[in-house]
């Protein structure tokens, strides 16, 4: 069987191939076809090539004509012939002839086609397939070889009947890895969407803690703010005190400095006119002295206490939501009854002493009470694992509530400070 020959599958030598591109016209792409024509500028066209760049109208027939050089542009004036007055370029020629030589003598001598002939018989084709032994054989070995006792059929019909299976189970691979390929698209889709999707999902919950991360932000300068309020208020009043009594012990140094110099001097008399002015003054500096009373507590600020171990433990039962369970209802088949008697009306009766584990899970949201807010604190405390914070949801608090219920707490307690100081600046005047 013989097979074609690629003119690109041979090695080229790199001579061979620079000489090819100088022998290119650059109308056709291809190497110059004899024969060749030089153009005034020195250029190298195909007179093919070139007489199909001129075309002239009926009027310019016999009379000549010009075209330009497609290489430079460069204006060809021709004479009454045409593209045949122009000079043919021999040297080219004959280089054109060389070089396809050259190429001729480079490329692999072809391979003999393959002779599919007996071993047994030389000169017999293979012509029949023996079904017993699964080889072909030539007539001869049916007859008198070593086939002579087997099962055989016609090569050609052995032919057709594998070339037809062989065929059928190429379309089903095909088929199979167009199914795996689909089944590939779609897994590579699926990879997509969950990236995707994750994406999504990480920035909605970063986004959610820095909401969480700036109230608490905010709520720590709050209360930063108000300690920092009462200790410049308190440290105000020490300071202007500090400054009154400092001002009184420096007046009283004075009369004492005054009061030993005049104690030494040894003149009685001028002892004597000076004395009583300083008796008056030193006494009455000695009783005009009081002593401002100061709170024992005065300097303490353990009111600003704070207890953030039930807001820790829900923090870190911070978790993803639980996947709501789709239930399907059942439609309800009420009994035949007769068409007289009227449907049955449900009327709710308030009860005088509501049972608390029974209120709606919103009557709490909608309606925050310091009694609820303990209680939800107190049932956020006993929450303690996983498995309490499950038996919490199942009385009727889910994780977000007791999260909202927690800053309604601390709002709680915002306004309890604050009352509690208004409390203490009215003692302290």
């Amino acid at each position: 069987m013989s097979l074609p020959l690629d003119i690109h599958s041979y090695h080229k030598d790199p001579s061979l191939g620079t000489l090819e591109k100088q022998l290119i016209c650059p109308i056709c792409v291809e190497v110059f076809t004899k024969p060749v024509v030089i153009l005034p500028c020195q250029h190298n066209l195909c007179r093919k090539c070139a007489n199909e760049l001129y075309q002239p109208s009926l009027f310019q027939v016999g009379i000549g004509g010009r075209f330009r050089c497609p290489s430079c542009q460069h204006e060809v004036v021709l004479d009454r012939h045409g593209v045949y007055g122009l000079q043919r370029n021999l040297l080219v020629e004959n280089i054109i002839d060389v070089y396809k030589q050259e190429s001729e003598s480079s490329r692999p001598p072809q391979k003999p086609p393959a002779l599919f002939s007996c071993t047994e018989h030389e000169d017999e084709k293979l012509n029949i397939y023996c079904l017993t032994c699964q080889v072909t054989s030539c007539s001869l070995c049916k007859v008198f070889g070593a086939h002579k006792n087997c099962q055989v059929v016609p090569l050609p019909d052995v032919y057709q009947q594998q070339k037809a299976e062989l065929s059928d189970r190429l379309a089903t691979l095909v088929s199979t890895n167009e199914r795996v390929q689909s089944f590939v698209n779609e897994l590579e889709a699926l990879r997509r969407n969950i990236e995707e999707n994750s994406r999504i999902q990480k920035q909605i919950l970063c986004e959610r803690f820095d909401q969480l991360s700036a109230i608490l932000e905010e709520r720590r300068k709050i209360m930063t703010q108000q300690i920092t309020s009462e200790q410049e208020e308190k440290t105000g009043w020490t300071q202007s005190l500090l400054q009154i009594y400092s001002e009184h012990v420096d007046t009283n140094s004075k009369f004492i400095q005054a009061a030993q110099n005049a104690i030494e001097d040894p003149e009685m008399a001028s002892f004597v006119q000076t004395s009583q002015d300083l008796i008056e003054k030193v006494g009455k500096a000695s009783n005009c002295f009081t002593q401002e009373t100061l709170d024992p507590d005065y300097e303490k600020m353990d009111h600003y206490r704070v207890d953030f171990d039930a807001e820790e433990r829900v923090l870190y039962q911070l978790d993803f939501m639980e996947p709501e369970e789709e239930v399907e209802e059942t439609p309800y088949e009420p009994e035949s009854e007769p068409e007289s008697e009227p449907e049955p009306v449900l009327t709710l009766e308030p009860d005088p002493e509501p049972d608390p584990d029974l209120k709606p899970e919103g009557s709490e949201m909608m309606n925050p009470t310091p009694e609820t807010i303990e209680d939800s604190c107190g049932q956020a405390d006993s929450c303690r694992d996983i498995r309490k914070v499950a038996v919490c949801e199942k009385n009727g608090l889910s994780t977000s509530q007791i999260v909202t219920l927690v800053f309604y707490f601390l709002g709680f307690l915002v306004i309890l400070q604050r009352i509690w100081g208004n409390i203490q600046c009215l003692i302290c005047i």
